[in-house]
């Protein structure tokens, strides 16, 4: 393991990590939330060849800035070198794709879009989303940094540029006379480490009457079920209401409605709009008092969880020593970010995980950051009739223990580390 930040910083090259001063307040900060150590970008898989050269390992601290209580991350990397060559593709999961359809119906059917209308959507990925509006003849416009995922977008119809987004990219977009009825991003905001840019851009973008929404894993849900493995280098902040309502009101922009939903285990959907263009609903009250009354505007609140994150690790320790000692083999179901974080912090690697395995090609026969455990297809399952499933991607276990419960033939069992480690099946 290689200490990049140890090794940059006696060379006085660490010139992104930025831990000390808020993104948006630039108030100093001082409070931490859960530090999981050493651990390298969520999202670098290795090929076999890489396997033996040095590999960066930057710390894994999450804080909290005491004034506006917005979480984030130190930045290591550049988002360009998180996105030039991007391995996510959201249309492999069947349970994410009802829900992004779902969406495009909500918004005709409340906002009145349609055919006159031009839907904008920022980090827009693969397509997944927008290909809804598409289908219904609504003008669309994707922007996505990852040319190989913006690549799959263009050739399934959806008109995609491929750019960062920010104030300039806004700005160009105006000039073009693009301006968006309705605007939104699904998991992006927490990808953004220049906040204030990227708001100003979204409040360029939007049209006087138009719709904002946002989509982003809740920090509320975050700190109550335990979730720390959503902690990864890619996501520079993690959002409440209390701290996103700060952000945006300090670029013109009010939020008037708010949505808990189930995705990633948790998320928070937010509509804004220009400010007083839109009267508040009660939606916006009503979970901004579930944050005050969990502790969120309170400091003291942040500092109780990382407790909760090292019984974690002991726990999932517990269970794989005993099963590994019961000559038990255990596989892990998805090579996603978050299960990259959880088996990094835990020290999980092949003497636990015999392998793991991903429906999405671009990951399979690769090696997970990190812990160097190879990504096979599903089929593999069938092929070894593991004792036990770990889904790392436990937000969608509903859906992979459907898909594979044919385990339960030769009485395999699935294992959900999050909240806490349990064995189902």
């Amino acid at each position: 393991m290689v200490n990049v930040s140890n090794l940059a910083a006696m060379r006085g090259e660490n010139k992104l990590a930025q831990p000390s001063v808020c993104r948006f307040c630039r108030t100093s900060l001082v409070h931490s939330l859960c530090d999981l150590g050493m651990s390298p970008p969520s999202n670098r898989y290795l090929k076999a060849a890489q396997l033996n050269a040095a590999e960066p390992f930057y710390p894994l601290h999450a804080y909290v800035c005491s004034d506006c209580k917005l979480v984030q991350l130190e930045q290591f990397h550049s988002p360009e070198e998180i996105f030039s060559d991007y391995a996510y593709f959201s249309s492999y999961s069947s349970s994410w794709l009802e829900h992004c359809k779902n969406y495009c119906a909500q918004m005709q059917r409340e906002y009145g879009i349609d055919r006159r209308s031009l839907v904008i959507e920022i980090a827009s990925n693969d397509g997944y989303l927008l290909q809804n509006f598409v289908a219904a003849h609504i003008p669309v416009l994707g922007i996505e940094p990852a040319a190989n995922v913006a690549k799959v977008a263009i050739d399934k119809g959806v008109p995609t540029r491929i750019e960062f987004f920010g104030t300039a990219a806004a700005k160009k977009l105006v000039v073009e006379n693009k301006q968006a009825d309705l605007l939104l991003g699904n998991n992006v905001l927490a990808h953004v480490p220049d906040l204030n840019d990227f708001v100003a851009g979204l409040k360029i973008l939007l049209k006087p009457t138009g719709v904002l929404t946002m989509e982003f894993p809740h920090l509320l849900q975050l700190m109550q079920h335990n979730q720390f493995d959503t902690i990864y280098h890619e996501h520079f902040c993690y959002f409440s209401l209390l701290a996103i309502e700060r952000v945006f009101e300090h670029h013109g922009l009010s939020i008037f409605h708010a949505e808990e939903l189930p995705t990633h285990g948790g998320s928070l959907r937010i509509h804004a709009c220009h400010s007083g263009k839109r009267p508040p609903q009660p939606s916006v009250a009503q979970i901004r008092a579930k944050e005050q009354l969990y502790g969120l505007e309170q400091i003291g609140t942040y500092g109780k969880f990382a407790e909760q994150v090292r019984e974690t690790k002991r726990k999932l320790l517990e269970f794989m020593i005993t099963a590994k000692r019961a000559d038990k083999s255990i596989i892990g179901y998805g090579a996603a970010a978050k299960g990259n974080t959880l088996l990094n912090y835990c020290g999980v690697r092949g003497d636990f995980l015999d392998y793991v395995v991903d429906a999405n090609p671009h990951k399979q026969n690769l090696f997970l950051p990190g812990t160097h455990i190879p990504i096979f297809p599903t089929d593999k399952i069938l092929q070894t009739r593991p004792d036990f499933i770990l889904i790392l991607p436990w937000n969608i276990k509903d859906e992979v223990m459907q898909q594979h419960s044919y385990v339960g033939n030769w009485g395999g069992k699935f294992v959900v580390p999050i909240p806490e480690v349990k064995v189902v099946g």
